[in-house]
């Protein structure tokens, strides 16, 4: 018989001790347990102090003249305790249920922050897609004269250096957007990045590999699950990755590693393209993914 069915069983039971025992205190107490039992929300909770509570009281109405005061002090704590246990339990479940939700509601704040900067980098690159084909028109329209070409062309230049500034900017904002989701959701680090003309860079550090081995650490694992998540946020393009070793085939075979735990993480593997370079593995690099725009 588990606690839970005991208590049970020795609830029903305590009205007739409480009876035979014609102490108001074992009425009393056995009401405040009955009550705590009956409660929806402390039914299922400190089934052990329950017990404990239901057997002093039991004890308190079996109990001799001269063992009453100590009996009735030992059930009245446990039916105590009982009761603040159970109270304790259903604060930590609301207190639980409070994070759940809290969690849910900023993972879903980040996934429409990251769509509403992934729709505006859209809307600026189609924009200034239709602003570099006026932009050619108006230089083949003004060809026939050199000074109004060149005046158009130095307009025109600036403007597309303005409209590349802020679509270069509000890339950079949706993919600071989904580094902070894909962080948020896999609980994880991603390696550190930066843009170059390749694309966006991660580079894992030299501590991902030991030396001269091609099996991921821990630390670079758990990087991975988060390079993963950042890769499947808005289907991101193809990627490349370079592994670096002085030894033969270490590099290609680091590289090997790290595109395996990107497709178990659910990145497809045809997005992916591997590459060994033999060059030493440093202190700040070992292998590097590199993102096309």
């Amino acid at each position: 018989m588990g606690i839970r069915n005991m208590l049970v069983a020795g609830l029903l039971a305590l009205p007739l001790a409480a009876m035979a025992a014609e102490d108001p205190a074992v009425a009393l107490l056995n009401q405040r347990l009955v009550a705590l039992q009956a409660d929806m929300r402390t039914a299922d909770v400190a089934p052990f102090e329950k017990l404990q509570a239901q057997q002093a009281i039991a004890a308190l109405a079996k109990a001799k003249r001269r063992e009453l005061d100590t009996a009735r002090y030992l059930a009245e704590r446990r039916v105590a305790i009982a009761e603040a246990s159970a109270r304790a339990a259903v604060a930590r479940r609301e207190v639980d249920q409070l994070e759940r939700t809290r969690a849910e509601l900023l993972i879903e704040a980040s996934r429409r922050e990251a769509a509403r900067a992934r729709q505006e980098a859209e809307r600026l690159r189609v924009q200034a897609q239709i602003q570099a084909e006026e932009a050619e028109r108006m230089r083949l329209a003004a060809e026939a004269e050199t000074l109004a070409r060149q005046d158009a062309e130095t307009a025109l230049t600036s403007v597309a250096g303005k409209q590349a500034a802020r679509l270069t900017a509000a890339q950079q904002n949706a993919a600071k957007l989904a580094r902070e989701e894909a962080e948020l959701v896999s609980g994880q680090r991603l390696p550190g990045s930066k843009f170059d003309s390749r694309g966006e860079v991660f580079t894992l550090a030299g501590d991902a590999f030991a030396a001269g081995q091609a099996a991921l650490s821990a630390g670079a694992r758990n990087q991975a699950k988060a390079l993963a998540e950042y890769l499947n946020i808005g289907k991101k393009g193809r990627v490349v990755i370079e592994g670096y070793d002085s030894a033969n085939g270490v590099g290609q075979r680091r590289a090997q590693a790290l595109k395996d735990a990107l497709v178990a993480g659910g990145v497809a593997a045809n997005r992916i393209q591997v590459a060994g370079k033999k060059a030493a593995s440093t202190r700040a690099r070992s292998v590097e993914v590199i993102v096309a725009p």
